[in-house]
């Protein structure tokens, strides 16, 4: 039997069946700047020919778990389109589905406040549903999780409530909800990004920190976001507001992500918020080590997305002075190579190479046009962009600084709308 199938034959059917999968859609991602100018977060290309989104939504329909709403708000016209015509391959018939539902002001003339009243303002459509159990999910991080195991923990503690949470070092625990746990696994304080998150960690250095995933009894959702709603000091904020409330009352377990996620035996759990342009980026390049981190190749838990392959990628020329050649890079379908060396990169969809050009430690989004003696080191290229015959980038850093963005870590983001702004080809 397939080592997912073994993990995911310890899930109970019914309670599986029961459980109905809220993705929270609707972030800004300020964070990763232009990248998220005209998108929302979970719609950013990853890894070649998937969205961030795709992650959560495979690990639902791998663990089992077939009814999602996805709750969008910010730019959400690109990630819409995507579900819509990518993620609607499951049978309403037996009460499978993925549905987007974008921001309606239900509750009120505001829009979504915080990340529970996202959900509050959606819960009659949640209720149609009659759901047993409701995961919430964050659809803007990239990693495996048989949610299963995560139901099954869930159900045998008899919780209510309970949290997915992974060990970060204590020096990153201030970006995350950090949790001191009680000898029973219950979660005995929650502190949502402390300023000092060395005063809760354990001789180690490190700390226990919420992965933003949530499990809750369905109707312990309804009447706990009632309450957060009539409160008129909350920020309604699943984090801020509604799990300090509950860990008080003592209700909230603690589900330790080793023990369901989703990678090759002895491998480290994987989990990578891809928040920034420096995250996205790391993430992005460990794609291409020799065995990377995160396994896109694994057949019994795919990273499902658009059924639409392409035509196979293509490298042309072979002469004495250019040669159309990649190494150790990703380079997905419908990419041509023609004439260029690419090196340590990652080369999404439907990405052209012209002659002598030089492509190293870079990201290039698809759809992305590179002309021809151009020079790429260190740099993130958005969609669509045409990068014009001799442009260099990632070489010289002020020069970098007065054309496109350079991030704290020295990466280079390109979009089209910088481009454009150039006085001409090649303008350094």
């Amino acid at each position: 039997m397939p080592p997912s199938a073994v993990r995911a034959s310890h899930a109970p059917t019914v309670a599986l069946r029961g459980t109905l999968a809220v993705v929270l859609a609707g972030g800004r991602g300020s964070r990763l700047g232009p990248l998220t100018r005209r998108r929302a977060k979970p719609a950013v290309p990853f890894g070649g020919r998937f969205r961030i989104i795709d992650f959560p939504l495979s690990n639902c329909v791998n663990s089992g778990i077939r009814r999602i709403a996805v709750v969008t708000q910010y730019m959400a016209q690109s990630l819409l389109r995507h579900t819509q015509e990518n993620w609607n391959f499951l049978d309403a018939r037996v009460d499978e589905f993925v549905e987007a539902i974008p921001a309606q002001q239900r509750a009120g003339d505001s829009w979504y406040t915080g990340t529970a009243d996202a959900v509050y303002q959606n819960l009659d459509l949640l209720q149609e549903h009659r759901p047993r159990h409701v995961l919430v999910l964050a659809g803007d991080h990239v990693y495996r999780m048989d949610y299963g195991l995560f139901v099954a923990d869930h159900v045998e503690r008899g919780a209510e409530v309970s949290i997915a949470c992974l060990d970060v070092p204590a020096a990153d625990a201030d970006q995350f909800g950090v949790v001191e746990l009680a000898a029973d696994g219950r979660i005995a304080a929650f502190h949502e990004k402390p300023a000092e998150p060395a005063r809760y960690a354990r001789a180690d250095g490190r700390c226990v920190a919420s992965m933003g995933i949530y499990l809750f009894d369905a109707e312990a959702l309804y009447a706990t976001l009632a309450r957060d709603a009539a409160d008129p000091a909350s920020g309604h904020d699943f984090g801020r507001d509604v799990l300090p409330a509950l860990v008080a009352a003592g209700r909230v377990h603690a589900h330790d992500f080793a023990r369901s996620c989703v990678g090759d035996d002895g491998a480290a759990p994987y989990w990578r918020d891809v928040g920034t342009i420096d995250a996205y980026y790391e993430a992005s390049l460990d794609l291409t080590d020799v065995t990377p981190e995160l396994n896109l190749y694994d057949a019994d838990w795919p990273i499902l997305t658009s059924s639409q392959a392409g035509p196979p990628a293509k490298f042309v020329f072979s002469d004495p002075d250019r040669h159309g050649v990649a190494y150790d890079s990703l380079v997905a379908s419908g990419c041509i190579v023609s004439g260029g060396v690419v090196r340590r990169s990652l080369l999404s969809t439907n990405v052209r190479i012209n002659s002598y050009a030089e492509i190293e430690d870079s990201v290039l989004m698809p759809d992305v046009t590179v002309g021809r003696r151009a020079v790429l080191r260190r740099a993130i290229v958005d969609r669509r962009c045409r990068i014009p015959e001799g442009l260099v980038a990632g070489v010289d850093a002020d020069a970098d600084r007065a054309r496109f963005l350079v991030s704290a870590g020295g990466v280079v983001v390109i979009t089209q709308e910088m481009l454009d702004r150039l006085d001409g080809p090649g303008a350094a």
